[in-house]
């Protein structure tokens, strides 16, 4: 086995990036994996349009409330030991999610696959940045996004099959021997942390206050679209949501250690980059999981062949990211990842005019393939961006706050693409939606759903002109951007 302490300081970089790379497969395969296998799984576990969304947003809103979190433990107590325990909780969460009997129990697991997520993704950026040399990064950071998308390209795939062969148990085993497999190359490689202060304190009623604010707006998302927006329970979520922010904000200037730097929104480049961050995930991270349920529901196509037929969103992110390296040195992280927004809002343009019953699927592919190549070029030059212009010590909640935003826009998008989807439908055909059985529907009743694909995916669009706009507005040039020396002292 080889030593960390072995490894010359030339090529420990790129051994650390074998070991995140091993995370972030980890996690994005499985992630990819659920998208696909869904029908399957509200079908065997008998799930309602409420337990079937929940499988897919409880996953979601923990990660997106712990990576903030771990993000700022990393910071307090070192970033090897934490990302040692992310692998280690979610290897054992997804080995007991397999065995689930019931849909409660699947969402159980799915709760504590994605707090060892969170541990695991918001330490990868960390640790590159703090292992690759500053002309190097973009490389690293590039390579990561690569693999990032070739987990996304082959976890409907391996979904598909696996599903389809086996059962959607294996979906959650299969991503046992990449945890094993992570342990042991994160141990052998990764060099122990430096002497940190541990002065500083975790903001626990922060936290509190986000896992009930982000809740409550998931909640009244999913909820409205299967009991109506009317609903006084809804109407109390989404009131609480507008309560608990300000409360939020406020609290979090009061304290010395708190959970979110808001000193960092008051810089207009890192704003930006941060506000790009969520509008993007908005924008792009519902594409496959809707396109894989129109499929299944609409085509009626397998789930294998929807998990193929999504592929193109992730083969161009896949072309995309090292392309996006290259270009980092050269020109700004301003004019990269707007032109990469901008190549995203002409694709999401092509699936709202597209969609329809008898779609042709080869647009629809060009179009997927376009907000995959937007997302490639966004990705790669805003988080260089913004771990390069951060102190080596806020790095960590530096990233956990672009993971988080990133995971938010995700949540929003999915919780909101769902409900708008299935709003018009009645309680037993968004049921036959999830579990992609909806031979029954008649003619007008498809025509009213793919309405609801349009209106979903214009609300994708306009996310994505915002976030065009708040990357254009970031300060600096728009060619050879050099990233802040001091930063990185």
């Amino acid at each position: 086995m080889i030593g960390n302490g072995a490894i010359s300081n030339a090529k420990y970089p790129w051994f650390v990036l074998t070991v995140t790379s091993i995370g972030v497969l980890l996690v994005l395969i499985n992630y990819g994996m659920i998208n696909v296998v869904l029908p399957l799984v509200v079908q065997q576990l008998h799930a309602g349009p409420v337990e079937a969304s929940w499988i897919l947003l409880s996953y979601m809103l923990f990660n997106t409330i712990f990576i903030l979190v771990f993000g700022r433990l990393a910071d307090i107590f070192g970033r090897r030991k934490l990302y040692l325990i992310g692998f280690a909780v979610f290897t054992i969460s997804s080995l007991l999610a397999g065995f689930s009997e019931n849909v409660w129990m699947l969402i159980a697991f799915r709760i504590i696959q994605a707090i060892g997520g969170a541990i695991v993704i918001t330490n990868t950026t960390a640790l590159l940045t703090d292992s690759f040399p500053i002309r190097e990064l973009s490389k690293g950071l590039g390579v990561n996004v690569l693999v990032s998308s070739v987990a996304q390209l082959i976890g409907p795939v391996v979904g598909g099959l696996l599903a389809e062969s086996l059962s959607w148990r294996w979906t959650f085993w299969f991503s046992v021997p990449f945890g094993i497999a992570g342990i042991i190359f994160g141990l052998a490689i990764i060099r122990p942390d430096p002497d940190r202060k541990q002065t500083e304190r975790m903001d626990v009623i922060g936290s509190v206050l986000v896992l009930v604010l982000l809740g409550s707006l998931v909640l009244s998302l999913s909820e409205g679209g299967v009991v109506g927006w009317s609903d006084p329970y809804v109407l109390i979520g989404f009131v609480l949501c507008l309560l608990l922010f300000p409360t939020f904000i406020w609290f979090e200037k009061h304290i010395p250690y708190p959970l979110l730097d808001l000193t960092m929104f008051l810089e207009r480049s890192f704003a930006s980059a941060f506000l790009a961050v969520f509008l993007n995930a908005v924008a792009r991270f519902s594409v496959v999981l809707l396109f894989a349920l129109y499929f299944q529901a609409v085509a009626h196509d397998s789930t294998l062949s929807a998990g193929l037929k999504v592929l193109p969103e992730t083969i161009g992110m896949l072309i995309a990211s090292p392309i996006a390296g290259s270009l980092t040195g050269r020109y700004s992280a301003r004019l990269l990842s707007s032109f990469g927004l901008g190549v995203t809002l002409i694709g999401l343009l092509i699936l709202a005019i597209s969609i329809g019953p008898a779609a042709n699927y080869w647009v629809l592919a060009i179009g997927m393939l376009m907000t995959g190549v937007g997302s490639g070029l966004f990705m790669t030059p805003n988080t260089t961006y913004i771990m390069t212009h951060v102190q080596p010590n806020r790095r960590g909640i530096a990233n956990g706050i672009r993971s988080m935003l990133q995971n938010m826009g995700t949540v929003v998008s999915t919780a909101a693409s769902l409900a708008i989807i299935t709003s018009s439908l009645s309680p037993s055909l968004k049921q036959a939606v999830y579990a992609g059985t909806t031979a029954q529907m008649s003619e007008h009743t498809v025509a009213e759903f793919v309405l609801g694909y349009k209106a979903a995916l214009i609300v994708m669009l306009l996310a994505t002109v915002c976030g065009l706009v708040a990357s254009l507005l970031r300060p600096g040039p728009f060619v050879k951007a050099k990233p802040t020396v001091k930063s990185v002292q």
